[in-house]
């Protein structure tokens, strides 16, 4: 079954005996049982809700995976994941993360004796000097955030195995319809639902999947017991969002070619960040490993001011934190996504005073090149 097929029939429906098409909102707390021993197969929904039940085995699906878990936020299923292991072992991670995720490494999962080094993936041999007896695994973004920098998830994966390391891969940026880590070779996905799975900047969402079942079995107790799951509303958001997620990736990957060309050519733009650029450092890689591009577009302006006066500015984009929404966003990166990263790490990973970061909407694509041409001149 094709991938934009499987957003909108992606599981199931249990509610065939009422004939309802949209999956109903089970807004309930615990469940009764029939008997002694006797259950309905749901108990407390903190375990497990019918509703996010669906919206699970619907991102399981379109992962390739045997079990999605759902999470409150993206950083809720993040922190569940690093409770797969124990002090002293090492992680290896992608040198450009999401600031939030830098977050979490340094002041928690630090503070809880886990050792991280960060690298560009991209470089196997890089990636393979920092191996260790206590590594356990490698994390990777792919396209990183803000930088769209591009790993050869394959390519890690073959190295990780050898060691007998996890790879785990933040497929956040391209969503499913665009990448599958799993199918690549990776052990577990993470999502922030929040962005284009959602899809309309209305609820927060996370999600950890994977198709090993004794990951499953881990990762469920310690969703079950740290307790961060999605609640039934939100779940239905989401699985409303992803019903979609094609036609909203599509549309907005053809808004974002046509911006990241236009950017090439504005002379007060020195640096276009895209994937879908044909002289993109990942673009071969990204080619070879994904059935698309993507919509985010990072670029660096000729100064600190024009970056501030385009921001104050922009009338039809939003100044926003947050991506993938059907709406167009830009970010000011220092300031918002990677604002607890020490200066002198942001300024090595090129993370500076000038850099901007887009999402691109739904917008007509010559609106959003008025909109940023008049608030660039």
């Amino acid at each position: 079954m094709d991938i934009s097929t499987l957003c909108i029939h992606g599981a199931e429906n249990n509610t065939h005996t009422t004939g309802a098409v949209s999956v109903p909102i089970y807004q309930s707390a615990t469940f009764a049982h029939l008997g002694v021993g006797k259950s309905t197969g749901y108990d407390y929904s903190r375990l497990q809700n019918p509703t996010r039940e669906h919206l699970e085995k619907v991102v399981a699906n379109l992962e390739q995976g045997t079990d999605a878990l759902a999470f409150s936020t993206g950083m809720a299923a993040i922190t569940a994941l690093m409770e797969l292991f124990s002090i002293g072992d090492h992680i290896i991670a992608s040198g450009d993360l999401y600031g939030g995720t830098v977050r979490l490494f340094e002041h928690i999962s630090r503070k809880n004796g886990l050792t991280i080094d960060y690298v560009n993936t991209a470089d196997l041999d890089g990636v393979r000097d920092l191996i260790r007896p206590d590594t356990k695994a490698v994390y990777i973004e792919s396209p990183t955030n803000p930088m769209m920098q591009i790993t050869d998830i394959a390519a890690v994966c073959e190295l990780a195995k050898a060691f007998g390391l996890l790879v785990i891969v933040d497929n956040t940026f391209l969503t499913p319809y665009y990448q599958l880590p799993l199918v690549l070779g990776a052990d577990i996905v993470v999502h922030s639902g929040t962005k284009y799975l959602s899809g309309h900047n209305d609820t927060l969402a996370g999600f950890l999947v994977t198709n090993k079942a004794d990951l499953s079995e881990k990762l469920r107790f310690i969703y079950k017991t740290t307790g961060a799951c999605l609640s039934p509303f939100d779940s239905w958001l989401l699985i409303r969002g992803i019903k979609t997620l094609a036609v909203r990736m599509d549309r907005q990957q053809d808004n974002a070619i046509k911006l990241a060309n236009w950017l090439k050519t504005q002379e007060k733009i020195k640096k276009v960040f895209y994937i879908g650029l044909p002289e993109h450092p990942g673009y071969a890689v990204s080619t070879k490993q994904s059935t698309g591009y993507g919509s985010m577009i990072s670029f660096e302006v000729d100064s600190e001011a024009t970056a501030i006066r385009l921001l104050e500015r922009i009338q039809l984009v939003l100044f926003a934190e947050s991506l993938g929404g059907v709406e167009t966003l830009i970010t000011y990166p220092m300031l918002q996504t990677h604002a607890d990263v020490p200066i002198e790490e942001r300024l090595e990973r090129g993370i500076n005073d000038c850099l901007l970061r887009l999402s691109v909407g739904l917008e007509d694509a010559d609106d959003l090149i008025a909109d940023l041409a008049q608030a660039l001149n």
